[in-house]
């Protein structure tokens, strides 16, 4: 399946999760019709097989993230190979570690989709250089910033004023428009609203 590109709210509404990080009319939208979409989206009832359970939780992860199938199973492949650690949760940890994620953890954009949107357009530099591969892996003591010739864009302004709180395992200077990954993220950083385990059975069938 490749990345998904349709009603952001809508789908939200499918999974049961707000998978937006700006526009208050969506979030309006999602809680005045908080349940499924559809005919019989309102039915309390309504069972999940546990195959649906885990489906559900991994789409939530994909459009989290913004990534598509084929990018899912490679990170959860990659994470299976890791012999430290839970493997849905260092499939998480990777995808924190996502260059876009990044951009868009520090406050820099609205969204994981404008953030990559941003990378992937060259305004984005990483460790002096600039990058255009928003699913680019970060590592400890990696620099990131606004390039040089973007950081008077009016996009900007309210980041430089903003007072940004942003995970433990970056630093972000809003006036520079800078940053720097001090520790690589842990169990604990992960998004708490997706059911690691569920992930983990689904790719192990």
């Amino acid at each position: 399946m490749s990345r998904y590109r349709g009603p952001i709210t809508k789908l939200s509404r499918r999974l049961g999760v707000i998978l937006f990080a700006n526009g208050q009319s969506k979030l309006k939208a999602y809680q005045k019709k908080n349940y499924k979409p559809g005919e019989h989206g309102q039915k309390r009832f309504s069972q999940l097989s546990e195959y649906n359970k885990q489906l559900r939780e991994k789409q939530k992860a994909r459009v989290l993230y913004g990534i598509n199938e084929k990018q899912s199973k490679k990170y959860f492949d990659k994470a299976s190979r890791n012999k430290q650690g839970i493997t849905g949760v260092n499939y998480l940890i990777l995808l924190e570690r996502r260059l876009d994620n990044v951009v868009f953890r520090a406050g820099m954009a609205n969204s994981r989709q404008q953030s990559r949107q941003m990378v992937s357009h060259g305004l984005i530099t990483l460790n002096g250089k600039v990058v255009k591969t928003p699913s680019i892996q970060v590592k400890e003591g990696d620099n990131f910033e606004v390039r040089e010739k973007n950081k008077k864009s009016p996009m900007f302004d309210e980041i430089k004023k903003a007072k940004v709180r942003t995970p433990r395992w970056i630093s972000f200077d809003p006036k520079g428009l800078k940053g720097q990954i001090t520790t690589l993220p842990e169990g604990g950083d992960i998004e708490n609203v997706i059911d690691h385990q569920l992930i983990t059975e689904f790719y192990s069938k």
